[in-house]
């Protein structure tokens, strides 16, 4: 018999971890953003913009690397919640910055809590996240370079 993996075996594949890892990890933040009124989704889009106030709707859907036509139903919903708003961009009828409102900016204060939070649901340390975090970081980067190689 040989002990050599099976490289078609399900967990010998990297796309199944990280689909697995990422419907696991989005599931645990789920009730540390419900008492903030987001969903996962909608906090990617406020900590986006927390740290790029004024992005554009293009600019926003870069960031997140999501497509304008999925972002722009969360904006929708989070202008309806009172936390942003978009504001004309001087010059460019056409284009609109995406502005945190006052009750945006006392979300974030509310909002700081949860890294720590999840730090400790994942009984990890800052050190063992950013690790992780610099890996999958790494891992976008190759596979960007793979898809640049692939469809150039």
């Amino acid at each position: 018999m040989s002990s050599a993996p099976n490289p078609l075996s399900l967990d010998e594949q990297v796309c199944f971890a990280l689909s697995v890892a990422s419907r696991t990890v989005i599931g645990c933040y789920r009730d540390v953003l419900e008492p903030l009124g987001l969903t996962h989704p909608q906090y990617l889009v406020m900590l986006a913009l927390w740290e790029h106030d004024g992005l554009t709707l293009r600019g926003l859907s870069d960031k997140l690397r999501l497509e304008p036509a999925t972002v722009s139903p969360l904006v929708k919903r989070l202008e309806t919640a009172g936390l942003v708003r978009r504001d004309r961009r001087a010059g460019d009828d056409r284009a609109f910055a995406l502005a945190v409102t006052p009750e945006g900016r006392a979300l974030r204060e509310r909002a700081l809590a949860v890294p720590a939070t999840m730090l400790e649901r994942f009984d990890m340390d800052v050190a063992e996240l950013e690790q992780v975090n610099r890996w999958l970081h790494e891992l976008i980067e190759r596979a960007d370079r793979a898809h640049e190689r692939t469809t150039a």
